[in-house]
């Protein structure tokens, strides 16, 4: 026996000194110990200095799963011993061969115990692992036959015991060691992916592909939770069999009942730092229909997650996943947490470099939309609000109250009257003159093409839609968008338009991504809107929507004192443009003008002054009767004295009926009524319905 207890020494010393792999050392050791001492399975389990498991490593020799990990009969890294039978070996530390039945009757709950002896395990053999004098663990010989050993025997277990505590303490170093080391390279990758990288896909996938080196995981996820929302991923992996990973499907959830209300439920993991593994996952999953259904279709076994702020909202979290049920340790825990700092950074920059990117994309887009504008507008200045009546004077101090505001405005008023001038000058004096005023006329665009104009649509979302395109509403974010003629659109889209002012929210054509959009919106139409949404053609819901600081422009016609302020400014602007002499204006010319019943309004007085301007030869401007014209088509605009004077709807009424009796009842086109009158052949035809006025009646069919 000595022969035999002298080499078992030696072999010991040597695989001691050789030996650096935990798992190599711990089979070298069991193997050379059962050449000698009889036993069923051998379990080494090392403590913590808080007397918490720290490793336990199992070997059984009769090809059963004693202690199947991932269940209660395994204990986890970091559980305490407390009220266990391992706390009383630690109070005893000798070489100890309790009965396992004994042990049951007082420690009745302590599932390791209860699984060797439902295998029919009876004996126990534990001898303390001692280092430097201090205990470092226990070693545990179990079997099936009660062992009988002799005095020599139990010496030379204690000395075992001594070794086996050496070797486990040098492995358990060198395994520590080299975590470090790995934890470094770790820290070192994700720091130079941190400098390097600005795309969050990349950046992440990179952050996956490092952690995982060093905590083996299947899912690699950063989520964030705003307050009563459910959890939205900012970036989600999965590992595929090469190792790499890729991103996830954000579809991949649809086949679950009431998706929103199951990511709200499982959200309020994500505010505290813990690992769910075995027993205490399965629990979750039971509890939880979001993570029973990653369990059922992912084949998800355990979790970990940490918050990435300690405090505030919304809370980000990282979610670490894995296929096996004992995947995740507290170290593993506490090393995510150290590297939080990191994802945090990395996470802020990432952010801050896509709302850049966005920014100047943005103001790209606002630069190209304002070149145009001006281009295509610039006629339409501020200053040309001319003229000190008391109608315009009502239009000044409506303006001047509402404009520093976000409140909705409708315009309203005949063609020609200066909507959009009005709507200019609402975005120039608010705080948001910074930002792009976006206009779109409704009444300009087919009807299938409007919501694509509001709203944009993803790439081959429908026929033609070759590319993405960026709609006025999200190109109006924290600016103005002014919606021209917002009678004209069909029922449909005014349903959207109303989410849209409701939810300040909307999603482009093709897409699933809802977008927010913080935009003031001007609206403005000549038609009559009550009478719109009593006839079934206008929602009075959206109606009551925009209706909440009207502002009505007044026509030319109810303040003539306006015609010859305005004239004037036109006359300035045309002759410096064209640089044309100055010419004098006739008295009668002037009174023509004022007593005209102006249907096209502003518009038509500066397209006369234009055309002034340009055929006018010599002293005085020449409106190529003009006056006559005025007087055939207003014949009763001046009444005599004393005379009877008509209401303005018989006023319009007679002035289009002359203008159809010469276009011969045509009320569009390049000889129609519409271009002689200059307004929207729409609203001339809106106005002749409105007044009874047919086609044939006119033409005298």
């Amino acid at each position: 026996m000595p022969d035999h207890d002298d080499s078992l020494l030696l072999y010991l010393n040597e695989a001691i000194a050789t030996t650096r792999n935990k798992e190599d050392l711990f089979r070298s050791v069991t193997e050379k110990l059962r050449l000698i001492f009889p036993f069923d399975a051998i379990t080494i389990l090392t403590l913590d200095a808080e007397l918490r498991y720290r490793r336990v490593f199992l070997r059984d020799y009769l090809g059963e799963v004693l202690l199947p990990a991932g269940t209660a009969a395994q204990p986890a890294a970091g559980a305490g011993i407390a009220n266990t039978p391992i706390e009383q070996f630690i109070r005893s530390p000798r070489l100890r061969q309790p009965d396992l039945r004994e042990l049951l009757a007082e420690y009745p709950d302590f599932q390791p115990f209860r699984a060797l002896l439902e295998a029919r395990m009876r004996y126990l053999t534990v001898v303390p692992l001692r280092t430097g004098g201090r205990l470092i663990g226990l070693l545990s010989m179990v079997a099936r036959r009660q062992p009988e050993f002799s005095k020599t025997d139990t010496d030379l277990l204690e000395k075992i015991g001594s070794l086996v505590a050496v070797a486990v303490t040098n492995t358990l170093a060198f395994e520590d060691i080299a975590r470090r080391e790995r934890e470094k390279t770790m820290q070192l990758a994700l720091s130079h992916a941190l400098l390097s990288t600005r795309e969050r896909g990349a950046l992440f996938r990179t952050i996956a592909t490092e952690i995982n080196r060093v905590v083996p995981c299947d899912y690699f996820g950063l989520r964030v939770r705003a307050p009563d929302s459910p959890a939205r991923a900012l970036a989600e992996f999965k590992k595929q069999a090469d190792g790499t990973f890729e991103a996830l499907n954000e579809k991949r959830y649809e086949g679950l009942d009431q998706l929103e209300a199951a990511q709200q439920a499982v959200a309020g993991l994500f505010v505290r730092p813990g690992v769910y593994d075995g027993p205490a996952f399965a629990a979750l999953a039971d509890e939880y229909a979001l993570l029973g259904h990653i369990r059922e279709h992912r084949g998800t076994r355990a979790l970990l997650c940490t918050p990435l702020e300690t405090s505030g909202e919304p809370t980000t979290a990282l979610v670490l996943a894995s296929h096996e049920p004992d995947a995740f340790s507290g170290a593993d825990l506490e090393l995510m947490q150290h590297l939080v700092p990191q994802i945090r950074l990395a996470l802020q920059n990432v952010l801050a470099f896509e709302q850049i990117e966005a920014l100047r994309t943005q103001l790209e887009r606002e630069r190209t939309y304002l070149i145009d504008e001006i281009n295509t507008t610039a006629a339409a200045r501020l200053d040309d609000f001319v003229g000190g009546s008391a109608a315009m004077q009502q239009v000044h101090t409506r303006l001047a109250q509402v404009a520093p505001t976000d409140t909705t405005v409708l315009i309203t008023g005949e063609t020609g009257t200066g909507k959009e001038l009005v709507a200019r000058a609402l975005h120039h004096l608010s705080p948001r003159r910074e930002r792009a005023l976006i206009k779109l006329n409704c009444a300009a665009l087919p009807a299938q093409l409007i919501e694509s104009e509001l709203f944009g649509h993803e790439k081959g979302a429908f026929t033609g839609a070759h590319d993405r395109r960026i709609g006025k509403f999200e190109l109006a974010d924290r600016g103005t968008i002014f919606l021209d003629e917002v009678g004209e659109l069909p029922l449909d889209l005014q349903a959207k338009l109303l989410r849209v002012l409701q939810e300040k929210e909307f999603e482009r054509i093709g897409g699933r991504r809802v977008i927010r959009s913080d935009v003031r919106v001007i609206a403005a139409t000549n038609r009559v809107l009550e009478e719109e949404v009593a006839a079934g053609r206008f929602r009075a819901d959206l109606y009551y929507r925009l209706n909440v600081f009207p502002i009505r422009l007044p026509t030319l016609r109810e303040r003539p004192e306006d015609v010859e302020p305005l004239m004037r400014h036109f006359l300035e602007r045309f002759t410096k443009q064209m640089g044309k002499p100055v010419r004098g204006l006739r008295e009668r010319d002037l009174r023509a003008l004022q007593q005209y019943g102006w249907p096209g309004n502003v518009r038509e007085l500066e397209h006369v002054v234009e055309q002034a301007v340009i055929v006018s030869q010599g002293q005085f401007l020449e409106f190529q009767g003009f006056a006559a014209n005025a007087a055939a088509l207003a014949p009763a605009t001046v009444p005599e004295a004393g005379g009877p004077l008509k209401t303005l709807r018989q006023q319009e009424r007679d002035h289009i009926l002359a203008a159809l009796q010469r276009t011969g009842g045509r009320v569009s086109g390049p000889q129609g009524a519409a271009l002689l009158l200059d307004i929207n052949p729409k609203t001339l035809e809106a106005r002749m319905k409105k007044l009874g006025l047919q086609r044939a009646i006119v033409a005298g069919e």
